[in-house]
């Protein structure tokens, strides 16, 4: 993994199976399917629910600084914890949870690579038991807004024309054929995509076994197929936001790419928005 712009936020499942007993390390499941966790887990992990510990409970937003230093405290994670995520669906939501923790200012924080997926199939060690936790005391910084992008931005974005745009939903749902992947309930009024952005689904950027494409794959992939550089910022987007952290989490940290956001609205907000326009 060195030849990654940042191989040191990426660990392999190795590296964590001999670091399970390490103190200062929380593991911590994000899953799509949160019953997959009390079925079984990597000993010593916690499980963050996207839906209801994640997401504010009143408003359609990600948690507000005070929710997010409660989450951190009441799951014995102080500002100086090594926070090492991981989940199912090729770490979907632990890179949307990797997002939101360095929004607040989270410095330790790392993503194990190839998932849940990677683990089991590996046949790892895995429990039923969950870990006593003790409270510790957590100071969340101010949101840093700077890797996160609004409507009005993407409203800026399709007139100017002045940053990469890029849809990494399926084929499917960029044309407008479906809306949502089948069973998914958040969903829009309209199917299409963003005008002028780009479609690199998330899936072209890992491989069979839930890993990471090498650095020279992923720009042979973007770069060269479809003519991206660091030298324009990057706004990606999905439906709901979790795809799209994943990508920008290939971008930011194995790209190296500076400015990367993204864009967690997404087609749920962006499908439904009264005079935004879209494209088929």
């Amino acid at each position: 993994m060195a030849q990654y712009a940042h191989p040191e936020v990426l660990l392999t499942t190795d590296w964590v199976a001999e670091h399970l007993d390490d103190d200062d390390i929380r593991l911590v499941e994000v899953d799509v399917n949160t019953t997959m966790y009390d079925k079984r887990h990597i000993p010593g992990a916690i499980s963050f629910n996207w839906e209801t510990q994640l997401c504010d409970q009143v408003y359609r937003d990600i948690i507000d600084r005070e929710q997010f230093a409660e989450l951190m405290s009441h799951n014995g994670i102080s500002n100086n914890t090594r926070v090492v995520l991981y989940g199912d669906n090729n770490n979907w939501f632990a890179a949307y949870c990797f997002w939101l923790m360095e929004m607040y200012g989270h410095e330790h924080l790392y993503l194990m690579n190839g998932g849940r997926k990677k683990w089991e199939d590996e046949g790892r060690i895995m429990t039923t038991e969950k870990p006593k936790i003790i409270h510790a005391v957590y100071k969340a910084r101010n949101m840093d807004s700077g890797i996160r992008a609004d409507r009005e931005m993407i409203f800026q974005t399709v007139k100017k024309k002045n940053r990469f745009l890029v849809d990494v939903r399926s084929r499917e749902e960029y044309t407008g054929e479906v809306i949502a992947p089948p069973g998914m309930t958040e969903t829009a009024q309209r199917g299409g995509h963003i005008p002028g952005a780009i479609n690199v689904p998330w899936s072209m950027a890992v491989n069979e076994d839930g890993t990471f494409k090498s650095r020279d794959e992923l720009v042979q992939l973007y770069e060269t197929t479809y003519g991206m550089s660091a030298n324009k910022e990057a706004i990606a987007y999905c439906r709901i936001g979790e795809r799209s952290s994943h990508t920008w989490f290939v971008l930011k940290y194995l790209m190296g790419y500076h400015k990367v956001r993204n864009y967690d609205g997404s087609w749920t907000e962006w499908g439904n928005l009264i005079s935004a326009p879209i494209e088929k």
